[in-house]
């Protein structure tokens, strides 16, 4: 449904005596067609050709505000070229130029190249301080706006916002002028959020509109369009946040508005609009309202269909509003009529909007609603598939913002799979493109997660989408969607640390711009963040620039023979290189089924179906794991974790069981081989490398084996992440360790950790004496000094406090002497000659509740800044006997005197932790998990 604000209040230009007719009234139709003659009459070169041009730009204006329709663009558009052409032949400052200046900012803005030149011109003959500054940038904006509108260039938006701040700044406080500024900055950054989706924009634009309403009192002339404006507003937020609070004010304002709006006013039907738009929200979100029914709304859009006249621009979006209010009633009712009235007026709209135009993308959308609603009542096979050939054409529709294609396309795997359509799995690929392509415009890590996390609701698609590939028995294709949706934040930000060695082979000039711009993009994600909106729009502005590079060099390199494939979301083949040393194992935890996929180290996937497995008792395993870790953190080390070990034996039968089954029988895996763990969702957070049976053989010759007694276990966060860190070690670095150590941490960081000093002192005597050895601790273990460390050697080794953050995981952090290491700190700090990374130190490996499927933890960060293996932690780890662990594993690690080789962590950890069985309680030998090569 489409709501709208009003540009109405603008800031006040004159045109002097021509227009000063005191309370005559007068026919802007007649005086316009008066001027129009004289102006054919009056050729190039006529000496009144200038003054009937002007005179002519100014009728055209005052027709548009007098009768609200838009202007023959053709018309406007060669105006504008005449008026530019002849101040072009000027010098500012000149007489005339003035007057024409009057005329241009009268002209009305049809959002044509030619009318933006001209307004930028204008703009030229109005430096610093001229009083016609801020007119001049305001008619920029509205031009800019204009073209938004009809081609959907963000970057256009972006300015004509740029503009209005302009326009804010120039502008005295407290005058009506300042007033139509608010308003207007306001509406346009409310457009962007439609747009973009970025929470910020929405909260300043409200605050924006209630600073202008505020200076619009009872009795203002302008007071109309702010009650519209911020009602508007606050429907969006409603829409969002769904607040009854924001809907009801809406609701309020705009019945205010409509007292202001009697018939015959020139935008009565807007308010009307409006009104019906928010009662028919709030009916639909709180599933009926009181004192209201469908009937009310759908008489209200009819009455603003019929205030306004079919050639006017609002006229296709109150179509499709009475379309939408229609489909609504049929869905209560089951009217035919309804329904097939729904489905008219939504091909009228589509007649009515051209073929670019953002609004089709409504068009598109009501229309589906209308087919879908009919199929649910008739089972006609024609109307779903009418019903997905809209979700096509929604998704597809270029000018719209992605945020609402990508709701649409979640939509659409949704209704793809409750009526088993075939459709489903090109849903599904639909909406990882439209998501990739979001997530892209984000200048910032953070705010890549933060637009992710906007779309929690489709949170589990990775999974969705490859339960649904294993239901229609497409293998290959379940590892590549599960792969493409699952770990998009790593893959945008690795994307600009590609390895080219192939492509400077092939085209050294191509590769070094590619690796320029990547370096440019990457210094304006670090530079982006700006808590003054006006620096914010223009660094977004630069970003989306620098992408606009970027990916043409992206396109150029992938017509070089044999890179065609170049940064394409990998194909299944591709993805087999994860398996190069042992088979990955993806578990897939959907509502639709859990099932695990086996990718070996050639042929095709196996399907495991984990059939005694529900989503729901996942979630509750998951559940029951973190009530017994905490309750085991409380038990003597000696008292049996009976509840813990009948956890760990469910993960066995229920879980890897069926896996090793598929593992030594089909695959002939041998024993002690190397295997890789890819969870997924709720998989995550469960310990499944501890799975034990806890059972005696049944000739009683001894205890069954665990998963760790036949396989080496290691984990990665995806497939792609294993290829990365193996590509990255083509070439070593001469090692060198370093041993991180904070027992005392900063003011609110953590309590202090006694036996942190003694584990670095044990580290060091376990490190071979051919390896170069730096400890750094105490008041030199600092957030710089830990970076520089880490940047600067191949091995690390961190005894510390560490710490996810939940609720913003890329705040997760190293407790250090003055300020926490973050994350984030530590995926902006390049290591590329880093190996491995021992991380003594809590939840180092546990992911984030909002985004599950991303793995965003500190190893995994480690891993992207270039360590290619990492030890890290599920849960908390006590200092005291993580000591033990500790000396096991670097005694099995260096072993072969002499050799230092990061491949060999897995299976130093699983030697390790069967090494102190007796000196450290279960939870806190399963406590650590490795990641990597």
């Amino acid at each position: 449904m489409l709501g709208n604000g009003e540009v109405i209040g603008k800031l006040e230009s004159s045109w002097g005596d021509l227009l000063d007719h005191g309370d005559e009234p007068f026919d802007v139709d007649l005086i316009t067609a008066s001027f129009r003659n004289a102006h054919a009459f009056r050729p190039q070169g006529h000496p009144d050709h200038l003054l009937s041009l002007c005179h002519l730009a100014v009728a055209l204006g005052l027709l548009s505000i007098q009768q609200g329709t838009t202007t023959d663009p053709c018309e406007a558009t060669q105006l504008c070229r005449e008026l530019g052409t002849y101040l072009r032949s000027i010098s500012a400052g000149d007489n005339v130029a003035d007057y024409v200046f009057s005329a241009c900012t009268l002209l009305p803005r049809v959002g044509t190249d030619e009318d933006i030149q001209l307004r930028r011109i204008v703009l030229e003959f109005s430096p610093l301080g001229h009083h016609c500054r801020p007119i001049a940038f305001d008619r920029l904006s509205d031009a800019l706006r204009a073209r938004f509108i009809q081609r959907g260039s963000i970057d256009d938006l972006d300015e004509s916002i740029q503009c209005c701040r302009e326009v804010v700044s120039l502008v005295r406080e407290g005058c009506d002028n300042h007033s139509a500024a608010l308003n207007n900055l306001a509406l346009f950054i409310t457009e962007r959020f439609d747009h973009q989706g970025t929470s910020h924009d929405l909260d300043e634009a409200i605050s924006l509109h209630e600073e202008a309403l505020c200076l619009r009192p009872v009795g203002h002339k302008s007071r109309y369009s702010s009650l519209n404006n911020l009602g508007h507003a606050l429907y969006i937020r409603f829409e969002r946040c769904s607040n009854i609070d924001d809907i009801n004010r809406a609701i309020s304002l705009f019945r205010e508005a409509l007292t202001l709006s009697p018939p015959g006013h020139p935008h009565r039907h807007t308010t009307l609009n409006n009104l019906a738009l928010v009662l028919q929200t709030r009916y639909e979100k709180l599933h009926g309202s009181e004192g209201l029914n469908l009937d009310e709304v759908i008489d209200l859009y009819r009455e603003s269909l019929w205030s306004i006249k079919h050639d006017h621009p609002d006229h296709g979006r109150n179509i499709i509003n009475l379309s939408s209010a229609l489909c609504s009633r049929f869905k209560e009712t089951q009217k035919n009529e309804d329904v097939e009235e729904a489905i008219d007026l939504c091909q009228q709209s589509l007649v009515a909007f051209p073929p670019l135009h953002p609004h089709r993308h409504f068009g598109y959308l009501w229309l589906r609603e209308a087919y879908l609603s009919r199929y649910r009542i008739r089972r006609n096979p024609i109307d779903l598939s009418l019903a997905v050939e809209n979700y096509r054409l929604i998704s597809r529709h270029p000018t719209q913002g992605l945020p609402q294609r990508i709701m649409a396309s979640f939509n659409w795997t949704i209704v793809a799979e409750e009526y088993d359509d075939g459709s489903a799995l090109e849903a599904y690929a639909t909406v990882f493109e439209l998501l990739d392509a979001h997530l892209a415009t984000r200048s910032s890590t953070t705010s890549r997660h933060e637009a992710a996390a906007a779309f929690s609701h489709a949170r589990t698609l990775p999974v969705d989408a490859a339960s649904c590939a294993l239901r229609h028995h497409n293998l290959p294709k379940a590892v590549e969607l599960v792969e493409q949706g699952r770990g998009q934040q790593w893959s945008l930000a690795s994307r600009l640390r590609t390895p080219i060695e192939d492509l400077e082979s092939a085209s050294p000039e191509l590769a070094h711009r590619f690796l320029e711009l990547s370096k440019h993009l990457a210094d304006a994600q670090a530079s982006a963040v700006s808590t003054d909106p006006a620096a914010a729009d223009q660094a977004a502005t630069q970003y989306r620039r620098l992408t606009t590079q970027w990916e043409a060099a992206v396109v150029e390199i992938r017509n070089v023979d044999g890179f065609s494939r170049f940064l394409l979301p990998p194909s299944y083949e591709e993805l087999q290189a994860a398996a190069r040393y042992g088979p990955v194992i993806i578990l897939i935890a959907s509502k639709y089924s859990c099932d695990a996929l086996i990718v070996p180290t050639s042929g095709q996937p196996h399907h495991v179906p984990l059939s005694s497995l529900a989503l729901v008792n996942l979630e509750k395993l998951k559940t029951d794991f973190s009530r017994e870790i905490r309750h085991a953190a409380l038990m003597g080390p000696t008292e049996p974790r009976k509840y813990l070990r009948a956890l760990l034996r469910k993960v066995w039968d229920e879980i890897m069981l069926p896996i090793v089954n598929v593992l030594q029988h089909d695959l002939k895996l041998r024993c002690r081989s190397r295997i890789w763990l890819c969870p997924t969702a709720a998989f995550t957070s469960i310990p499944l490398h501890a799975a034990h049976p806890f059972r005696i053989k049944p000739d009683r010759s001894g205890q069954e084996s665990s998963l760790e007694d036949l396989y080496i276990c290691s984990y990665t966060p995806t497939l792609s992440a294993l290829i990365r860190a193996r590509q990255t070690m083509k070439t070593r670095a001469t090692p060198s360790f370093i041993a991180v150590g904070q027992s005392q941490p900063g003011a609110g960081q953590g309590t202090v950790l006694a036996a942190v000093d003694s584990e670095l002192e044990l580290v060091q005597k376990l490190i071979p004496p051919n390896v170069k050895f730096t400890t750094l601790s105490g008041e030199d273990a600092t957030q710089a000094g830990a970076l520089d460390a880490l940047r600067c050697n191949t091995w690390a080794h961190l005894a510390c406090h560490g710490k996810q953050d939940h609720e913003q995981p890329y705040n997760s952090r190293f407790a250090m002497r003055d300020k926490p290491l973050t994350l984030l700190d530590i995926m902006e700090n390049n290591s590329p000659q880093a190996e491995f990374a021992f991380l003594s130190a809590c939840h180092t490996a546990v992911g984030d509740e909002k985004t599950p499927d991303e793995v965003i933890h500190l190893a995994a960060g480690l891993q992207f800044s270039g360590f290619k293996s990492v030890i890290g932690t599920l849960w908390a780890v006590d200092d005291a006997v993580a000591k033990h662990v500790v000396e096991a594993f670097y005694e099995n690690m260096f072993k072969k005197k002499g050799v230092v080789d990061c491949t060999r962590a897995a299976s130093s950890l699983n030697y390790a932790t069967n090494a102190v069985k007796k000196d450290v309680p279960l939870e806190q030998r399963i406590v650590f998990i490795h990641i990597g090569v």
